[in-house]
């Protein structure tokens, strides 16, 4: 029993307790600005991330992976932050994690299989634009500033620098810690993160939404829940197989939904929102040395004792130190390797690489940009798979008996190609259609061998259909009609 649990949480205390010091800080403008773009109270996002946090240590998957407060999940909160309020989506939040719970128990993560390499590369590097995009204000506009070019700069070059001198201490941990005592030292006037929204200065409390207990409650917040569980549970799968890449480790994912679940269950309850994982925090932990789930929960932790024991410092943290590890972490997101890849892997892969990149960066939905890369690689695998269908012809010595030999996959993606491969104007006795090498999947394919049959009968050809294997003779017998008495009666009285 302690094997399995020093492995999962004692086997790399010093690595973990330095990553989750710096997942904390970064967590906390994060969480601010989620709150701000849901619309509610910086300590909903704040509390979130606390709970989330500490629930997924324990219950969730994916050891070293962090979950919290997300924009993905803000963003789809909005609506009903506005029209309902705050109690409203409390108790979508507890929705939520009741239906990804339901989600674990139903396995629904092995359908992450579905989904290719293509399309979590384009999820990557979307996530990447994405995350340095959301620090362009930081550094425009009205926040713009010369000092805070120089902090950014001065915050990455400590980042890239430092592991030259040392890797025992983590290098955003350093210009994190570095940026702000100078910025207080010096009187530096930047945006802090006390700038971005009060943080709270108690521990979050148990508390029930004030919401009638009705169904037009229950059809209020449904449509929010199933969309957040959807959405939440994709990015953390997608997140948790990343890591996985990462520190070259499996990871449970039907687990990680329950537990991502029970976490938005518990949040719910202690007024904060609905969160998932988060691939931008969950890489620095990894880059910065965690590895267990004593990470994750120091990391909450953390980030609760800096918000209510040290706000008054944390608050002092210059933007522009935070800035920069969000830079490394969009630098380090991003898979480079894509780019060169562009000349070596086949047109249809670097077509939904791209386009799932398009499609999340223009939307900021997760959901449609993979349900779209998804949809495209499953169009271009069909056509593939099609082409690889082929029929061959030969004629007895006779010459009144014709054999065709059918090799591949009959679907509906080649199906038309299957018929075209006939000829049925061809003068002959007898026909044999030779299944051994094929397989057919669907009714498409049913309906094509239908056709085939038939079309050779109207003209006067004998028929023989030989070498069907077992799971096609079972489509074929239910749903084909060309055996069916029916069918014969048709085809003698002339009907179409």
């Amino acid at each position: 029993m302690w094997q399995p649990l020093r492995t999962t949480w004692f086997s790399n205390l010093r690595g973990d307790v330095l990553a989750a010091m710096v997942v904390a800080l970064a967590l906390i403008p994060e969480a601010v600005a989620f709150s701000i773009i849901a619309g509610v109270d910086p300590k909903v996002g704040l509390y979130a991330s606390f709970c989330i946090l500490v629930v997924t240590a324990f219950m969730g998957g994916r050891p070293g992976m962090i979950s919290a407060a997300t924009g993905a999940m803000a963003l789809l909160m909005v609506t009903l932050v506005r029209e309902h309020g705050l109690q409203y989506l409390l108790a979508a939040t507890v929705l939520t994690g009741l239906l990804q719970i339901i989600a674990g128990y139903l396995k629904l993560a092995n359908l992450m299989r579905f989904v290719s390499r293509s399309v979590v590369t384009g999820f990557v590097n979307a996530l990447a634009i994405l995350i340095f995009l959301a620090q362009v204000p930081e550094f425009t506009g009205e926040n713009f500033s010369a000092m805070v070019i120089v902090f950014i700069a001065a915050g990455l070059a400590i980042i890239y620098g430092f592991p030259y001198i040392t890797k025992a201490i983590p290098s955003p941990l350093v210009a994190l810690v570095v940026l702000t005592i100078v910025a207080i030292y010096f009187g530096v006037d930047l945006r802090t993160v006390g700038d971005m929204g009060e943080l709270p200065d108690t521990l979050p409390i148990f508390l029930i939404p004030d919401i009638p207990l009705n169904l037009e409650t229950l059809f209020i917040i449904f449509p929010y829940a199933i969309t957040m569980a959807v959405v939440g549970l994709l990015e953390s799968m997608m997140t948790a197989t990343i890591v996985d890449d990462l520190t070259d480790t499996p990871s449970d994912k039907n687990r990680e939904s329950k537990g991502q679940g029970y976490a938005n269950i518990v949040t719910g309850f202690f007024g904060g929102m609905a969160g998932c994982a988060m691939i931008g925090q969950s890489i620095i932990n990894i880059k910065s040395g965690g590895r267990t789930r004593l990470s994750t929960l120091l990391a909450g932790i953390f980030l609760m004792f800096l918000i209510v024991f040290l706000g008054p410092w944390v608050s002092q943290i210059p933007m522009g130190a935070l800035v920069a590890v969000m830079i490394m972490v969009s630098i380090g997101t991003f898979s480079w390797s894509s780019i060169t890849d562009l000349k070596k892997h086949p047109l249809s892969t670097n077509i939904v690489m791209v386009v799932t990149v398009v499609v999340v960066v223009y939307t900021h939905n997760l959901a449609i940009g993979v349900f779209v890369g998804i949809l495209l690689a499953a169009m271009f695998f069909a056509d593939k798979v099609g082409h690889y269908m082929h029929v061959a012809k030969e004629l007895d010595s006779s010459g009144t008996e014709r054999r065709y030999l059918v090799v591949g996959q009959v679907f509906f993606s080649s199906s038309d190609k299957f018929v075209a491969s006939f000829d049925f104007k061809e003068a002959i006795d007898k026909v044999v259609i030779d299944l051994s090498h094929a397989h057919f999947w669907d009714i498409t394919a049913v309906g094509a061998l239908d056709k085939v049959v038939l079309k050779f009968r109207r003209e006067g050809t004998a028929v023989e259909v030989i070498g069907m294997n077992e799971a096609s003779e079972t489509i074929v017998d239910r749903f084909g009609e060309h055996d069916k008495p029916e069918a014969l009666e048709k085809l003698l009285s002339g009907g179409h």
